[in-house]
């Protein structure tokens, strides 16, 4: 059982920015509906290349996120070989153990997977990401008095020492999602690009 994985975790949600999970804080209005996608850069799993695919999430997150008992739909990248998929669901699902499977423990229960078409560019917090015609939102990234970049460094979902989040707004972050009830549909909520880096 082995991973070497290192990318970029894409965080749009209902919650105002800056999103309150990312410092261990209850996310607005005590529950958090939103997508996370890990857009895997450079990775293999068991020694199967995963490099340039995506695994998402939508998640319904009933209180803090870090309590866990989330309920997910799980989408996995269109473009993924049978082999690849298997590889990306076993890392992500916890089946491989290391700092995944602490990931994976905070959900509670899989309502469906699914092959998607998934566009996950996001670059220093801006961007897009797209899942298939579910979900979509553009990253914004805030800006700083200097005009730089807002950067958020060490909170609870960063994920490789020392790499910078981008926390930004999204335009239009829209979801359609009968499995999970759930149908958003807001501007100016949050987006979060961060890193990982993940070993087992």
């Amino acid at each position: 059982m082995s991973y070497d994985l290192e990318g970029r975790l894409l965080e749009a949600c209902s919650c105002e920015a800056i999103c309150p999970c990312w410092v261990g804080e209850d996310p607005d209005g005590g529950r958090c509906a939103g997508t996370i996608a890990w857009r895997v850069d450079r990775g293999e799993v068991n020694g199967i290349d995963v490099s340039g695919l995506t695994l998402g999430i939508i998640a319904d997150i009933p209180g803090n996120a870090t309590a866990g008992n989330w309920k997910v739909a799980l989408f996995v990248d269109d473009r993924a070989t049978p082999e690849q998929e298997a590889a990306l669901l076993a890392a992500f699902t916890g089946k491989e153990g290391g700092p995944l499977a602490d990931i994976a423990g905070l959900v509670g229960d899989v309502v469906s997977i699914e092959r998607a078409a998934i566009e996950s560019e996001v670059e220093a917090g801006n961007g897009l990401l797209r899942i298939g015609e579910v979900m979509s939102a553009d990253f914004n990234v805030l800006v700083g008095r200097t005009g730089e970049p807002t950067r958020l460094y060490d909170g609870v979902f960063s994920f490789k020492p020392g790499a910078p989040a981008y926390p930004g707004k999204a335009g239009r972050f829209k979801v359609d999602l009968p499995q999970l009830g759930m149908q958003l549909d807001f501007e100016a909520h949050s987006t979060v690009q961060g890193h990982f880096a993940f070993t087992a």
